[in-house]
This record gives structure tokens, sequence and C-alpha cells, in this order.
């Protein structure tokens, strides 16, 4: 019993001396792992497991995690790095306090914030471990700050650059509007009734501006921004009692609905974009691009903010922390012929569509045209909800930008089927075909598959007569005759298949679904731009232009003074070229030619006429069809415009478009 009792307590002596034993960190390490979740902005954890007792007494948990976390989001605090310089064992050893030199830089909303701190580290024993903690105060927040002190940010917004057509009219300007506000305590039941009708915005909508917790009888609450131009509705609004304006500095598109989705419009940054971009200088307050131009060059066009940091102590003497200068935007100067643009867009007005209107010998980038279209000003000015569900709902889609997406480019595709016939030596300018009837099949394995053709010519045909005729049959043969890998590498050679190489995204042409022919019967579908071919409408431009360059296909671009360059060079032979182009005139000059509406006086144009079925099968009865037209003037050879239009069965077919197109040349 006696034996037991004495090892019992020698062990337990033993234990307590390992207790007593237990290694303490080191003020060197304690520091190193606090700063790692400074780092991370870990501040709850920093607080509950690093500070001092002195320190949790003086600053409670508000004033410490919760003050550190509005400072950094209201300050935009990025790539924040804090580091120090160790001490020695002998700067600590038997030691209760000990200073270690602190580095903290980070960047700001105001630019980069950069001082030295001393942290004092203090050892206490709790919950019988002894260890090291920090006696912290708010100046490791900002240098010299106190508990009383206000950190004050104050922003200037930069003037935002402005877009310009190659002519220097404005595509996108600033410019002055009015700001229609009323006054709470003047204004009637009645007068806000007709406020709204007159504004095209609802009385709850005003309600709603007027239920602010900032508003007061006799304050002004801006309602919505009118231009000035709108005289006759600002006077009628100013005519009612406690209705009145101000002056304000708004975003202008002079062009409207006929640029609108390639200049697309501002507004205010959203919850969702200021995280992706917070980075890169964004803050809650920032005006971004939303769509089109001024999203593609947001960054050169919105210049930087300008900002200071200030800390104001209670005696109201302040100190600047950061300060960074304004820099107003960068300007944008287009290849666009905003006189062009409007002219195509007017032409497509009624339906639905799009255009591109190209340089061929430089790769100006003209015209991009989507129809129907909006007004961007509009959402500038403040789009009542009931009008962006107008447009949304609306069937034609006026919010779909068309000259981004990609469509079947039917017969327009035929010159470039014979172009890399002729090129591959597969057929001559002289051979042809004798074709009888208006269908064809290859063979019985095609079964009851037909390839139609709407001219009848029983008489042997060239290509330069199958161009003119727009026959589907002959350049399905065609096809079939290059054979599937040659004919998708030639396609290839045009770019099909490719990211198009232009700053605005567009979506990428193809050849099929998987870049391959699976069959014949695609093979032959696609020498006549159907099977499941697509191209957008600047690539189907694009495409005509090595018919005009000896063979070399341009590259597009859309900013002015950018040099000439050539995308795909020697695509098709010079001899080719030449070839194809004056088979493409013959389609306009010959009476019997698709494209001869487009033969007037004032230009030689050449081109070539397409439409695109748009079958689930070839019984489909319902189908829609577009309707496609690419012409340039063959003299001239500056400007080179391709148009489809959307549902011209029943309504003249390709004819249509051949009209319009042949309208703006005229």
């Amino acid at each position: 019993m006696k034996k037991s009792m004495i090892l019992g307590t020698l062990l337990l002596l033993v234990l307590t001396a390992l207790a007593g034993c237990q290694k303490v960190p080191t003020p060197n390490e304690r520091l190193s792992d606090y700063t790692k979740l400074w780092n991370k902005q870990d501040f709850t954890k920093m607080y509950n497991q690093y500070l001092s007792t002195e320190s949790k007494n003086e600053y409670k948990t508000k004033d410490f995690a919760s003050r550190y976390k509005k400072v950094y989001e209201d300050l935009n605090v990025t790539k924040l790095h804090i580091t120090f310089d160790s001490v020695k064992k002998d700067a600590f050893k038997n030691k209760d306090k000990v200073k270690i030199p602190v580095n903290i830089t980070f960047e700001t909303v105001a630019g980069k914030v950069s001082y030295k701190k001393t942290a004092e580290l203090v050892k206490e024993k709790r919950d019988k471990k002894t260890n090291w903690y920090l006696n912290w105060d708010p100046s490791y927040i900002l240098p010299n700050l106190t508990q009383d002190d206000k950190i004050q940010l104050s922003e200037q917004n930069p003037e935002r650059g402005e877009i310009f057509d190659r002519n220097g009219k404005g595509l996108a300007i600033n410019a002055k509007a009015y700001q229609v506000g009323v006054i709470p305590g003047e204004i009637s039941k009645k007068t806000k009734e007709k406020v709204a009708k007159l504004l095209g915005i609802s009385v709850k909508e005003i309600n709603q501006k007027l239920g602010q917790s900032w508003v007061t009888e006799n304050v002004f609450v801006p309602i919505k921004e009118v231009p000035q131009t709108e005289k006759e509705l600002l006077n009628k609004l100013t005519a009612m009692k406690g209705v009145s304006l101000q002056t304000t500095e708004v975003r202008e598109y002079p062009y409207g609905e006929a640029a609108a989705h390639l200049t697309g419009y501002i507004g205010n940054i959203t919850a969702d974009e200021l995280k992706k971009l917070k980075n890169k200088g964004y803050t809650a307050n920032s005006v971004i691009g939303k769509r089109g131009l001024e999203q593609l060059y947001d960054e050169q066009l919105r210049g930087e903010v300008g900002a200071k940091i200030s800390i104001q102590k209670p005696d109201g003497s302040t100190s600047v922390v950061a300060e960074k200068t304004v820099k107003n935007g960068k300007d944008i100067h287009t290849t666009i012929d905003a006189a062009l643009q409007k002219k195509i867009f007017n032409q497509i007005k009624g339906n639905a569509g799009t255009a591109s209107a190209i340089n061929p010998k430089t790769g100006d980038v003209l015209a991009l045209v989507s129809a129907p279209s909006f007004d961007p000003n509009e959402f500038v000015l403040g789009m009542s909800n009931s009008a962006y569900k107008k447009l949304a709902d609306n069937k034609k889609q006026p919010l779909l930008n068309r000259f981004a997406l990609t469509y079947a480019p039917g017969s327009t595709i035929k010159p470039i089927t014979g172009a890399i016939a002729l090129n591959t030596g597969t057929t001559t300018t002289t051979a042809t075909k004798t074709i009888k009837g208006t269908a064809w099949s290859k063979n019985s394995d095609w079964g009851n598959y037909k390839i139609t053709r709407v001219h009848v010519n029983n008489s042997p045909e060239n290509m330069e007569k199958a161009l003119i005729l727009s026959d589907n049959i002959f350049f399905a043969q065609t096809a079939l005759d290059i054979g599937a890998n040659k004919f998708a590498k030639g396609l290839q050679s045009f770019g099909v298949g490719e990211n198009i190489p232009f700053d605005y995204p567009l979506k990428d042409s193809q050849i099929s679904s998987n870049g391959k022919f699976s069959n014949d019967i695609q093979l032959a579908d696609s020498g006549y731009g159907q099977g499941q071919m697509q191209l957008n409408i600047l690539h189907l431009a694009v495409a005509y232009t090595p018919f005009i360059n000896d063979g070399n296909m341009i590259k597009p671009h859309l900013l002015k003074n950018e040099k000439t360059e050539t995308w795909k060079k020697s695509v098709i032979s010079s001899q080719t070229a030449n070839t194809v182009a004056k088979m493409l005139r013959q389609v306009v000059a010959d009476p019997e030619g698709t494209g001869h509406a487009a033969n007037i006086s004032n230009a030689k144009l050449a081109g070539k006429t397409g439409t695109a079925e748009l079958k689930t099968s070839k019984k489909d009865k319902n189908g829609k069809e577009n309707g496609l037209f690419v012409a340039y003037d063959a003299n001239k050879k500056n400007v080179l415009i391709s148009m489809l239009i959307e549902d011209v069965k029943n309504h003249g077919g390709s004819g249509l478009v051949v009209q319009k197109v042949t309208n703006v040349f005229r």
C-alpha cells in the first residue's frame, strides 16, 4: 500500500514537472502565425487567439474584427503583405515583454500604403498554458489611427473616354441632360400620376424613390433623367408644382438603335461584377460598360478614379494616408462609318437580320448591324421595369445581337466551294456538268434524300453558269468531287472552324459540329451552304476578300490606324481569285443572274445571293428561310457588304436582301 502511494506521488511529480517544462512558442512563432491570419484577413481568429488581455479589455470584437473588415472593404484593400524582423533569443529570454519591428504594405483605392509598426508581445498564462499575446491598437489598421479617429475616403470620378467613328462622329459621347425631380412636400397625388405618365414609369416607382431614408419634405428627389432635346416634355413637367430640374452629365448614343448592339451602353456596377473586377480598381460606385464597345474597351474608356484616404482627428485636423490623382479615360477611335452603319440599319429596319460592311483592301470594319434593336439611351437615362419587360418579351428579340451569332451561309458559300475546286485542280472553268431536272441524289444509298434546285437547265453547265443560276446540285456534286478531306481543308484555309481574329467577341464559324463530314449527304449539302455549316456575318464578308486581294484573306480590325494585315496568306491562287471574281460580277451583270437586280448604273456590283433553309428535315414544309447577299463594287473595291434577313420565305426571298444591299450602294 505504501509502495503504491509512493509510486503515485512520484508519477504525479513527474507529470507536474513535464507540464512545467512544456515548450512555450517563441514570440517570433506567435507573430508569424498572427501575420498569416492577417494576410488571410481572418480577423475573428486574430482577435480571439492572439490579442492580449489588456487589448481585449480595451477593444471589443466590433472595434477589432468588424472595423478591420469594414475598413478593408471600404478602401478596397488588396495585395496585403505583412513581414517582420525576427528577434534573437536573448531579446526575450527570461522576459515577459518583447518588441518586434513589423512592415505593413497593401494596395487601396487611393494607391499603395506602406508603413512600419513596432509590435509589442506580452507573455500571459491562460488556461494553465503560457503564451505570447499581442498588445494591439488601431494604428495596426492604418498608420497613426486611434479609436476616436474617423477614416475619410473621398473619390473623384474620371471623365469617361468617348467613342468615335472613322470620321470623328460620336458613337458614345459625354453630354448634358436634365435630372427630373420632385419636392415631396409640394407634389400632389394627381401631379405624381401625371409625372409618372409623362416619364413612362409607374407611380409605385416614384413612391419607392420618395420612400428612401434620406428624403425629407423640402429636398429635391431625382426621379429620371431626360435629354435636353426633349424640350416639349421638359416644359410640361416643369409647369407642374413640385417638379423641378437639375443639370447632370450623361452618356449619350447619337445613333441610338442603329448602333445599339455595336456601342452597347453603360450602367452602375453590380455586386457580382464588383466581385470579379475588384482587383482591377473598380469600386461600388463604378460605372461600367454593359455591352458592345462600352464593355469591350471599358478599361481604356473608364480611366482611373482619383481617391484620397484621410484620418480626421477629434480636433478636426486631418492627415493623408494615401492619395491617387484622377486619370480621365482614353477616347476610342474606330473604323466604323456611322453614316453607313445608319444607312444599312435603315434598310434592315422592320425585319430581323444582320449585316457587316468592310473595306476588303484594308480590313477596316465599316459597319456591324443587328436588327431589330433598342435605344441604348433609355438604359442610361433609366429604363422602367415595364419598358425592359416589353423589350425582353418581344418575339423579334431586339436585345439579341445577331452579328455576334452564326448562320447557315446558304448559296453565298458557292463561290468558296468553286474556288476550292479550282485551286485543288478538281475541275476547271471550262469543265461542265449536265444536270437533268430539279432534283438529284447520288445513288440508292441516299434513299429518298434528294438535293433540289430552282432553275431548270438541261444544257451542259460550267461553274460560271452554275453561279449565275445558283445551282445547288452543281455545287453539291462539286463538293463530292473535291472529297471530304480536301473540302474540309479548303474551308479551313478560309478560316472556317477557327476563331476570327477580331476584338469584338463573335461566335466561331464551323464546318460542322465536329469539324468533319459524317457522310456524303452532309458533304454535298455543305457544298451549297447547308448541312451543319455556320458562319458569322463578318466572317462571311472576310471570306470574300481573297477574290479581291489576289488570293489573300484580309484580317478585320475595329480600331482606326491599325495597320493592314493578312489573316490567311494565299488561301487560293491569284489566278483562281481573279477567275471567281469575274464570275461574281456575272451573277449581277447577267440577266439570268440571281443578283441581277443589283446591276445599277452608278456601281459595278459583284456578289452572290443565298437562301438558307431552316428545316428539321426535307419533308418539313413549314421551315423558315434566311436570305443573304454579299456584294462589293468591282471598280472601287472599297466597301464589301454581307447581309442576312431572317424569314424571307413568301417575302421576296433573297431578292429582298439584294434590293436592300443595292439601296445602300445606290
